[in-house]
This record gives structure tokens, sequence and C-alpha cells, in this order.
């Protein structure tokens, strides 16, 4: 559910649909931008900047790993939890981070916790800061 706060903020207050939190955001903008040119100066320079940038590339490529990997978990987590019963997590976000997020039960409890934390952030009671910046 996207709402916004009486300051204009926008928030987003959704169930979390597997028990982690992705934390590779952004890799790609913090690569540099490789040198240009047709010179043999230039050519060094981007074999070096190619070189250092190795663990950024790495990095995309775990991240990429880890979403296909959600994508095929994601049918059986949410088999499991029907079947099991298992609790759903219920986070708000600040535009795009999360930075409130409390177990809310079954499904149904879930969805009036989501309404209940919208409401609240509507009016101005906003959650408190419950997980640690990255």
């Amino acid at each position: 559910m996207k709402i916004k706060d009486p300051h204009g903020q926008t928030w987003r207050v959704t169930r979390r649909w597997v028990p982690w939190r992705r934390k590779l955001k952004g890799t790609w903008e913090r690569m540099p931008e490789l040198p240009s040119g047709d010179d043999p100066i230039s050519m060094i320079l981007t074999v070096i900047m190619l070189i250092l940038c190795l663990p950024v590339l790495i990095l995309a490529l775990v991240a990429s790993l880890e979403f296909l990997l959600i994508l095929l978990l994601l049918p059986f987590v949410i088999l499991g939890r029907i079947i099991f019963g298992q609790h759903w997590t219920i986070e708000a976000r600040l535009d795009w981070t999360p930075v409130w997020e409390e177990a809310a039960g079954s499904w149904s409890d879930s969805g009036r916790a989501i309404q209940d934390v919208a409401t609240a952030i509507q009016r101005g009671h906003l959650p408190p800061h419950n997980i640690p910046a990255d």
C-alpha cells in the first residue's frame, strides 16, 4: 500500500514475501566511468579500470543470481507459509528504504495490520525506526 504522510513523504506498507531482505542495491550506480579513446594510454587505463571494477561486476552477478533464486523460491515459500501457517512480516518503507518491520500473524491479520499502520502514517504517527541502516 502506497501512502503519503502529512509532510508529503511517500511510504509503502507491505508484507515481506521472503524471510530475508535484499541488500545488494545500487550496484550499477557505483560503477565508475571507463575512459574512452583508442590510443595506448586509454587502453591501459581501461584494462586497469576493468580490473578494479571486477569486484563490483562480481557483486552485480551475485545480486542477479540472488534475484533469480528469489523468483524460483517464491512459490514454495508462499505455499509453505500457507500450509504450515507461518506468520507474515509487514514492513514500512520510506520511499524504497525499509525503516520498520513487525511480525503480523496470519494473512488476514497482516492485512488488517497493514491498514492500521497505513492509517497511522497518514495521520502523522510515524513508525519507529527498528531496522538498522545499511
